[in-house]
């Protein structure tokens, strides 16, 4: 496995990108010598950021998080990105029989069958009320939650505005 390493406002010392590549390299039970990962050390105010990045036949399996110690950050993103792997070879399997379950290790049989069987389990429907930007960062901030959907006045879009990890605001827009 080839381990690229890419920082935006962090430098990585060698002790953390050799520990890093010790650990990221128990994935390599999953793949051949070939695939890359693309390692992300980012720093935005307070918090630290590592993505992970795999790029196999079309499909991108990414994990990201983020702490304000980047050695917590690859133990909280290696679990993410091997449930994601897990899957998608169970996924593959399951279309051509060419990739045996049994290749993967037993642990994690049982998350595959819980990965697999995702369903809806609440529905909410509401009506949207025409609204500027503004006063939908209002409710945001009012509701507490990480995201809010309203009607936008001067577009007559649905948007979503959402909470980024740096704690600035994203926004959505539906266009049909």
């Amino acid at each position: 496995m080839k381990i690229e390493f890419l920082s935006k406002n962090y430098e990585a010392k060698e002790k953390l990108k050799d520990i890093i590549t010790k650990k990221i390299s128990r994935l390599d039970k999953f793949f051949d010598d070939d695939v890359a990962i693309k390692v992300t050390l980012k720093k935005a105010a307070a918090l630290e950021t590592m993505e992970l990045t795999i790029m196999l036949d079309g499909m991108v399996l990414r994990s990201e998080v983020y702490s304000s110690n980047m050695f917590e950050n690859i133990d909280a993103a290696l679990p993410k990105l091997e449930k994601q792997i897990i899957k998608h070879r169970a996924k593959l399997s399951k279309k051509s029989k060419k990739v045996s379950l049994k290749e993967l290790e037993q642990d994690f049989v049982p998350e595959i069958h819980d990965a697999l069987t995702h369903k809806i389990v609440r529905r909410k429907s509401f009506n949207l009320k025409p609204m500027t930007t503004e006063d939908a960062i209002d409710e945001l901030e009012l509701t507490d939650h990480s995201f809010y959907v309203f009607l936008n006045k001067a577009t007559n879009v649905v948007c979503v505005l959402y909470t980024r990890t740096d704690g600035e605001y994203g926004l959505i827009e539906a266009v049909v």
